[in-house]
């Protein structure tokens, strides 16, 4: 009987070790301490309106290791039905930073920009509107973004 027991727990250990394991994007994710993405705002909307609406907290959905909100269920329907198309470029972090300086910046979540049906968020603080200087040299930016992150999460696992 304790060798059973012994084995139960091992296995409830992998079992738990599995779930909890993450991409190496997952680890780079902008989230809140409690793994909130966007803080807070239903990444379907920014795909059907000129600006982002707040998911509500009662209605959410979870994948690669961030928890995101809706503002309704049909968005958390179609998110769940192909979340990667609904997922912030860069782990959400700022496009123009992670174009400009390979740096992970945070971003004000209602500046944004869809390219191509991809999401790209930006610092909007301070004066100081990342997706103003992105726009003027968005092709340049946006390929040193994608080098750039493709490093970060391939050499910071």
């Amino acid at each position: 009987m304790r060798r059973i027991v012994i084995i139960l727990i091992g296995l409830i250990a992998a079992l738990v070790a599995a779930v909890n394991a993450q991409t190496p994007e997952a680890r780079h994710l902008n989230v809140s301490s409690d793994k909130l993405a966007l803080d807070g705002y239903d990444p379907v909307s920014y795909f059907k309106a000129e600006r982002p609406l707040k998911g509500k907290s009662t209605i959410t959905g979870a994948y690669g290791g961030a928890i995101f909100r809706f503002a309704n269920e049909s968005n958390r329907k179609l998110f769940l039905s192909a979340p990667a198309t609904y997922q912030p470029q860069y782990g959400g972090w700022c496009a123009y930073a992670m174009g400009a300086n390979a740096e992970k910046v945070d971003v004000d979540p209602e500046t944004f920009k869809v390219i191509d049906g991809k999401l790209y968020l930006f610092y909007n603080r301070f004066f100081n509107n990342t997706l103003e200087s992105w726009n003027k040299d968005e092709a340049r930016l946006k390929a040193n973004a994608d080098r750039n992150w493709s490093k970060i999460i391939s050499t910071n696992p």
